[in-house]
């Protein structure tokens, strides 16, 4: 099973770092798109009011706690090098 970390930019400029087991499915989810009655409640809070998201990075990892270990260290990153991360 693939565990992946990813960044996301929101529609304000802003930018939120997160995990998933399967990566499409989420942003979708941070977008409020899918084809459940709950899919516009689903995603995480920040990013609801602040659609639509768009990936601008994202690693795999082989486990969850690596993949979890990665999110950590990445959110603990400068705004500034969470761009230069992304390389946008």
């Amino acid at each position: 099973m693939e565990h992946h970390v990813y960044i996301v930019r929101c529609v304000d400029g802003t930018l939120y770092t997160g995990y998933a087991r399967d990566l499409e499915t989420r942003i979708k989810e941070h977008n409020g798109e899918g084809n459940s009655r709950s899919a516009k409640k689903l995603g995480a809070k920040y990013t609801r009011g602040r659609r639509p998201v768009e990936l601008v990075y994202s690693e795999k990892f082989a486990s969850r706690s690596e993949a979890l270990k990665r999110e950590a260290a990445i959110k603990k990153l400068s705004r500034v090098k969470k761009i230069i991360l992304a390389g946008t």
